[in-house]
């Protein structure tokens, strides 16, 4: 696997001590600055292009059978999406965007799965980790939109005022990157996704004890449409995970998104 970045933020254990508040986000703007020139090579391929209303350069990829359920066949760049539940929906996104040239920043995340999203194709050279982003994330996360394509913002718990979320939605807007927030409250996001696990596929012998595929149950919200629901497998093939879409689903059908293991 490729090498992950980690930035020295505050509150992680490379961050130096003593500096003031301000030196340090200079800092990190200066690491932002020496990252080549962010989404050269990336590929956006909405599901659907003929429907959809947005340049195909103003797009970030997804898992094709998660492109189906959003109306421009993948992440606006510039918008915000809310998580919530199985984090291996969110892996699939961060690993769509780097395999295809993107950039990405995890903030506030301790135990990402970075050997799913390698699973599923991520460049992980192409993550920046940001663990420990101390006592101020939203702040880290904005900092990182002016250097990044896709950012993925742990919240903590915590429950963002408007007030804030309309000043980083207008960066975000600004500076053409993805934010993708989860694990808290963060009102007036363009798309609300949500999934849950809804079946596993068993082992086999030639898997070593491992399971040979798992199911999740989609729903997605947005602004300017109305819930869709999809059921999507992920399953073990030669190469890595494969993203499959399953059977039909129907609105209102989507367990309640559950934490589950990393």
């Amino acid at each position: 696997m490729g090498e992950v970045a980690e930035f020295p933020v505050e509150g992680g254990s490379q961050a130096p001590a003593g500096l003031p508040r301000q030196e340090r986000l200079e800092a990190l703007r200066r690491q932002i600055a020496a990252i080549p020139v962010r989404g050269g090579s990336a590929r956006p391929r909405p599901a659907e292009p003929a429907t959809s209303p947005v340049p195909v350069d103003r797009l970030l990829p997804v898992p094709e059978p998660l492109a189906r359920l959003l109306p421009d066949g993948g992440l606006v760049r510039g918008s915000v999406v809310s998580f919530s539940g199985a984090m291996s929906l969110l892996i699939g996104v961060l690993a769509s965007a780097t395999a295809a040239g993107g950039h990405a920043a995890v903030v506030g995340h301790r135990r990402l799965g970075l050997l799913a999203a390698a699973e599923m194709g991520a460049e992980l050279s192409r993550i920046a980790l940001i663990p420990e982003p101390g006592p101020d994330p939203v702040e880290v996360a904005a900092v990182l939109l002016d250097g990044m394509d896709l950012v993925v913002l742990g919240l903590g718990g915590a429950v963002v005022p408007p007030a804030r979320t309309r000043a980083v939605v207008a960066r975000a807007r600004s500076k053409g990157a993805a934010l993708m927030v989860t694990d808290g409250r963060w009102d007036g996001a363009h798309v609300r996704l949500e999934a849950a696990v809804h079946g596993y596929r068993g082992l086999s012998a030639s898997a070593r004890g491992r399971l040979c595929g798992t199911g999740l149950s989609v729903r997605a919200q947005g602004r300017a449409f109305q819930p869709r629901v999809a059921r999507i497998d992920l399953c073990a093939g030669r190469t890595g995970v494969e993203w499959r879409p399953g059977e039909p689903a129907r609105v209102g059908s989507v367990p309640r998104p559950v934490e589950v293991a990393r």
